[in-house]
C-alpha cells in the first residue's frame, strides 16, 4: 500500500532504491550496462535540467542514456545508483564537475542549463517526484566527494554498493552516508504563535526557530533545548508534524509543534536578530499574502508548520 502524498517538499520520492540488490556487484553492473539505464548529470552539485518542449508544460530532468555522456563518462567518474523506476528503468546520478563548461561545450552543450536545486524547488515547474529523486542525488553525490578518505586512518576509500557505502583498502572501515538530523518548532501559547528572524534575511521574514541536534538528545529534548537557548522559552509538551530532506548539504528537518509554558521571551545565543508572538489570525493573513509577516516559501518545512497553526 502506497503512503498517501506529503504536502512538504523533497519528500515523495517514487523510486525503488533496491537496498537488497545494489550490494550485488554483477547485478548493479548490469543495471549501469542495461540499454534502459538512464542518467542524470550534476555539475558542481546542480542538475540538469531541459527546457519547456511548449510553453506552460514545464521543464524536465535531464535523463539521458550512457551514450550521450560520451568520453565524459570515464571509468573512475563518480556515479551513484539511485533505483529503480515505476517502469523498472534503473537511474544513476553522474558527477561531470570536472568540465570548465558544460553548458556551452562537450556532449551536453544546448541541451539545457544546470540548474540550482533550491532555486529549481522554489520554482515549482517541475513534478515534486522529480524533485525528490535530484535531492536524493544531490545528498548522495555530495557526500561521496566530501568522503574521498577515511575517517579512521585517512587513506583513499573506495565507493561500494552504488555509491551508499565507501570501504578503506587500507584499516578496512566501512563508511555509511551521513544525515544530521535539524529540529525545526514551531512555538505557541494559546492562540500565538513564536517566530524569529536571523540577521542578514529579508527585511520583515520572519519563520520557526531550529537547530541541529546533539549526541544523546531525543527529539523533544532537543526541541527543549533550542526554544531556550535561543528565545528563553519552556516548553511543557512537544508534537511531531513531519519530515523534510534537506540536501543543503545533508540534513534531516524534523518538524515539530511546542506548547510553550509561558510568552516572555528572552533572546540568548545570538543566532536570532529578533523574535515575537503573533496571532493566529496574523499568521493566517501572512500565509495569504496580505499580512504583517514575511513567511517562508513553501518549499520549507517551516511553511508547513506555520499553515498548520494559522488553520487551526
Amino acid at each position: 500500500m502506497a503512503l498517501p502524498e506529503n504536502p512538504i517538499m523533497f519528500a515523495n520520492n517514487p523510486l525503488d532504491r533496491a537496498g537488497h540488490l545494489r550490494s550485488k556487484n554483477d547485478w548493479l553492473a548490469g543495471q549501469f550496462a542495461s540499454d534502459s539505464a538512464l542518467l542524470v548529470p550534476f555539475w558542481r552539485l546542480a542538475p540538469l535540467v531541459l527546457p519547456e518542449i511548449e510553453a506552460g508544460q514545464g521543464r524536465d530532468v535531464g535523463w539521458l542514456p550512457r551514450a550521450a555522456f560520451g568520453e565524459v563518462l570515464r571509468s573512475d567518474s563518480l556515479v551513484v545508483f539511485l533505483g529503480l523506476n515505476r517502469r523498472g528503468k534503473p537511474l544513476f546520478a553522474v558527477d561531470i564537475s570536472e568540465m570548465s563548461n558544460p553548458e556551452d561545450m562537450g556532449p551536453f552543450k544546448g541541451m539545457g542549463l544546470f540548474e540550482d536545486l533550491r532555486a529549481l524547488a522554489a520554482v515549482g515547474d517541475m513534478p515534486r517526484t522529480e524533485l525528490a529523486i535530484l535531492a536524493q542525488a544531490k545528498g548522495m553525490l555530495d557526500w561521496n566527494m566530501r568522503h574521498r578518505f577515511c575517517a579512521q586512518c585517512g587513506q583513499p576509500s573506495q565507493i561500494a554498493e552504488g555509491g551508499y557505502k565507501r570501504s578503506c583498502g587500507s584499516c578496512q572501515t566501512e563508511h555509511f552516508p551521513r544525515t544530521d538530523p535539524v529540529v525545526i518548532m514551531l512555538a505557541t501559547h494559546g492562540d500565538n504563535c513564536l517566530v524569529g528572524r536571523q540577521k542578514g534575511w529579508p527585511e520583515n521574514m520572519f519563520s520557526a526557530l531550529a537547530g541541529f541536534m546533539e549526541p544523546g538528545e531525543t527529539i523533544e529534548e532537543a526541541v527543549a533545548r533550542e526554544l531556550m537557548e535561543e528565545a528563553g522559552i519552556e516548553i511543557n509538551s512537544v508534537r511531531y508534524l513531519g519530515t523534510q530532506p534537506w540536501p543543503f548539504p545533508g540534513s534531516l528537518m524534523i518538524g515539530c509543534m511546542a506548547e510553550a509554558a509561558h510568552m516572555d521571551i528572552h533572546l540568548g545565543d545570538d543566532e536570532l536578530e529578533d523574535a515575537k508572538w503573533v496571532t493566529r489570525a496574523e499568521a493566517q493573513s501572512s500565509m495569504a499574502g496580505n499580512g504583517p509577516l514575511g513567511v517562508p516559501p513553501e518549499m520549507a518545512i517551516a511553511h508547513q508548520l506555520m499553515k498548520a497553526f494559522a488553520e487551526g
